[in-house]
């Protein structure tokens, strides 16, 4: 995995690798860049009362980490051949979870204009599947990881009383547009901007979708600006990526005034030159929303 990362796509390019893996009989998919080693499964140390998708804790190196059933997660039974089942350690969110799987397979490399948003008819607003792409002849999963830890740790998430901390604000007549594809992170996105005062909110559930309502603008002939003060965007989105949603808006003349914010699981020491490479105007980790406010009043009031 480590070779891996040593040829990390170039920032911008809207593609990215995926690490398959399997629960059950189901692909499924997860980002390389959230990966930091794929190894064998370790002796747990069971904790009482935990949560029951918590296997238990592992020692690392000296470093303590939960390790999360993927296969209860999700409703699966025990894998049939233990001997290819393996542990996913992760990192984002500032945080670093095990995720223990069936098996693995192979990384892939792909574009995210291949994700599809999965469909209303299959994806309610509890879903952990983010999105869906055909990879030789087979569906692969894109699940939502940050959801899982959510359900099990919900302090880990936006927290609304860190915003009620700064104290009565007014913000209404600032337009702020969000690119964000997960239903759970948009209404808390919604909840946390409009109690620091931000009302005037455009969502989209993807780059492109954010990209072309800011190219409508443009177009219209009236001056950006006067109508979009900002641009949040999460990183990980089908259709149009984060970096490639910032790229293209810094890269077009009537765009490039607005400031990009990039709020994402995946800024860490390691990847923040990513961000900087396609131009952000600042990056803050999910769920630090009181840095995102504060930092969104430094460039717009």
């Amino acid at each position: 995995m480590e070779q891996q990362k040593g040829i990390l796509l170039e920032s911008g390019t809207n593609e990215l690798e995926i690490v398959e893996f399997s629960v059950g009989n189901n692909k499924f998919g997860i980002n390389v860049i959230k990966v930091k080693e794929i190894i064998q499964p370790l002796q747990v140390t069971k904790i009482p009362h935990s949560h029951p998708n918590i296997e238990g804790i592992i020692d690392i190196r000296g470093e303590i980490l939960p390790v999360v059933d993927v296969a209860k997660v999700l409703g699966f039974g025990p894998s049939d051949n233990q001997r290819d089942e393996k542990y996913i350690v992760t990192e984002f969110n500032k945080t670093k979870v095990v995720f223990h799987v069936h098996s693995v397979s192979q990384i892939h490399r792909i574009s995210w204009e291949k994700i599809e948003k999965p469909s209303g008819m299959y994806q309610g607003f509890e879903s952990q599947i983010t999105g869906v792409v055909k990879i030789q002849d087979e569906m692969v999963l894109m699940l939502d990881f940050e959801k899982i830890v959510l359900d099990i740790n919900p302090e880990s998430g936006i927290n609304v009383e860190q915003v009620k901390k700064l104290g009565k604000r007014e913000r209404s007549t600032k337009k702020l547009v969000v690119a964000e594809d997960s239903p759970l992170l948009r209404k808390l996105l919604q909840e946390t901007l409009n109690e620091a005062g931000f009302v005037d909110l455009d969502f989209f559930e993807n780059g492109k979708d954010a990209l072309l309502y800011l190219q409508a603008i443009a177009k219209s002939g009236k001056a950006i600006e006067d109508v979009v003060q900002l641009v949040i965007t999460d990183v990980e989105m089908p259709q149009m990526d984060g970096h490639h949603l910032t790229k293209r808006i810094k890269e077009d003349q009537q765009l490039s005034i607005l400031p990009v914010v990039i709020f994402s699981s995946l800024i860490t020491n390691d990847l923040r030159h990513k961000g900087q490479m396609v131009g952000a105007s600042a990056q803050i980790s999910k769920p630090e929303i009181s840095e995102l406010v504060q930092k969104i009043d430094e460039f717009i009031l």
